[in-house]
């Protein structure tokens, strides 16, 4: 890649904007830093893909890990809605952080959407809008083209296009552009590591900018998407947020570093040991599940007649973590009475945990699982 061109500003009256160049082409790696760093995240990968097989109930923790990517990613463009009111239904939250909830909601939502649609679609420009779109639906940027590639010009930092830190390609060019990110992923007459193709396809999206609004949020769901779309991982079960943001400055030059200086070796380093944290990082939260799975087991057992019904719950708590009286109430079929009795012997043995401390609306965390996913 040391012959990497990633384009040149063009004069646009009064304000130049960056013209990336296409990225369908052969390209050669030679930094031997890049391919052990490759090599490293292809082995991480395959250790956390291995949970796919061995987690008795997997679905019931992917949507943890998409809960915890749309906190993250929506974190990075300034919603602040976290991990715990995230989990909560609507009428929980108060008014005034109901636009931010909803924003996370619909990330989620776009997630789902798309990892069902690669049943039926490749990854491709129309499953990215159909993401878009989704992910805008009903909240601030409902008014800026959900679901199309955007039709003026946008900015990046600035109050105005004149201060603005960067400007993406004008807005004529951004199909033909969408059109060769699509064309190169799916070009299999040359052969380039999935993991640096994704990296490359990542940085030519943040570059393009192709929507009004949105578009970090959907670049970085880009990638598990496409790491399922491959069979590189069979679940999505692999989230960049949480690595971005806290390496959130490193990102931003990086990316910089790439247009200013042709430095895609530099973006390709960063975006490797983001995939190898990340994976490691989600190995050790199935670990810590496996474990908590067993020493709940081992409690559970002791209910005798109660077991059955407070497996139930807990199934019900491993996708989400709250609860209370009325929930348990359709998870088991039991009486409100029998319910409230649960819950309590749930508590007592250290399970769950009452948030409220009221007598009446009471809720219940499931606080050891939770805590894995605030970490």
């Amino acid at each position: 890649m040391k012959n990497f061109e990633s384009g040149k500003y063009i004069s646009q009256g009064y304000y130049k904007s960056f013209q990336p160049n296409a990225i369908n082409r052969q390209w050669t790696v030679e930094n031997m830093e890049v391919i052990k760093l490759l090599s490293q995240a292809d082995r991480e990968l395959g250790r956390l893909d291995m949970y796919s097989n061995y987690i008795p109930n997997l679905d019931l923790f992917i949507s943890m890990h998409v809960l915890k990517e749309a906190t993250q990613s929506s974190k990075i463009e300034g919603t602040q809605t976290n991990i715990d009111e995230a989990l909560l239904d609507k009428e929980d939250i108060p008014p005034e952080k109901r636009d931010d909830w909803e924003e996370v909601q619909n990330y989620i939502k776009a997630m789902e959407i798309a990892i069902d649609s690669l049943k039926s679609l490749p990854f491709s420009s129309r499953l990215i809008r159909e993401a878009h779109k989704t992910l805008l639906k009903g909240v601030r940027g409902q008014k800026k083209q959900p679901g199309k590639f955007r039709s003026s010009q946008n900015w990046i930092g600035g109050a105005t296009i004149n201060d603005a830190h960067f400007i993406p390609p004008i807005h004529t060019t951004v199909a033909e552009l969408m059109g060769d990110i699509e064309k190169f992923l799916h070009n299999d007459e040359i052969y380039f590591p999935e993991l640096l193709k994704i990296g490359l396809v990542h940085y030519q999206f943040e570059t393009i900018h192709p929507f009004l609004d949105g578009n970090g949020r959907v670049g970085r769901l880009m990638i598990p998407l496409y790491l399922v779309s491959r069979n590189i991982l069979r679940e999505p079960i692999l989230y960049l947020s949480d690595f971005f943001e806290n390496n959130r400055d490193l990102y931003y030059e990086n990316l910089m570093l790439v247009r200013e200086k042709n430095n895609i070796t530099q973006w390709f380093k960063f975006f490797l040991v983001g995939i190898i944290e990340t994976a490691k990082s989600g190995i050790r939260t199935f670990d810590n599940i496996l474990q908590l799975q067993k020493h709940n087991e081992t409690i559970i057992q002791s209910f005798g007649s109660r077991s059955a019904n407070a497996q139930k719950v807990i199934n019900y708590l491993y996708q989400r973590p709250i609860i209370n009286a009325e929930k348990v109430k359709k998870t088991t079929n039991l009486s409100m009475p029998s319910s409230y009795k649960l819950l309590e012997l749930l508590e007592s043995n250290k399970l769950i945990k009452e948030v409220t401390g009221g007598q009446r609306g009471r809720m219940y965390v499931f606080e050891n699982y939770l805590r894995l996913f605030r970490e």
